[in-house]
């Protein structure tokens, strides 16, 4: 099997992510076999998610965000809204000039 290498920012966005989990999961007071069980993990796959492990799938994660109340951010991680690059591409790419389609006279 070969290990794909991540980009550092990735790396570090991971573990952050893990990072906030466990801060989320600690300050609800939820006991790591509570939450293993409402997000239908094991307690090995948890502490990988809680460790920003990039082998545990979007899937995981989404459980365990959705035990701590916590998927509506999941759903706007990739919204337009948040993507100012994206919308800076798109308004490079507008028109300069707007002309109405060109009708021939026919009387």
């Amino acid at each position: 099997m070969t290990k794909t290498t991540l980009p550092i920012p990735v790396q570090k966005a991971l573990r952050k992510l893990g990072q906030d989990i466990s801060d989320s999961r600690r300050r609800r007071r939820i006991p790591v076999a509570l939450m293993t069980e409402r997000a239908g993990l094991s307690k090995a796959t948890l502490g990988k998610i809680e460790k920003g492990d990039p082998s545990v799938s979007l899937g995981g994660y989404a459980s365990v965000l959705f035990v701590l109340g916590l998927t509506d951010r999941l759903a706007d991680m990739a919204d337009a809204v948040h993507d100012t690059v994206g919308r800076q591409l798109d308004e490079e790419n507008l028109p300069k000039r707007i002309r109405l389609p060109y009708k021939k006279d026919r009387s």
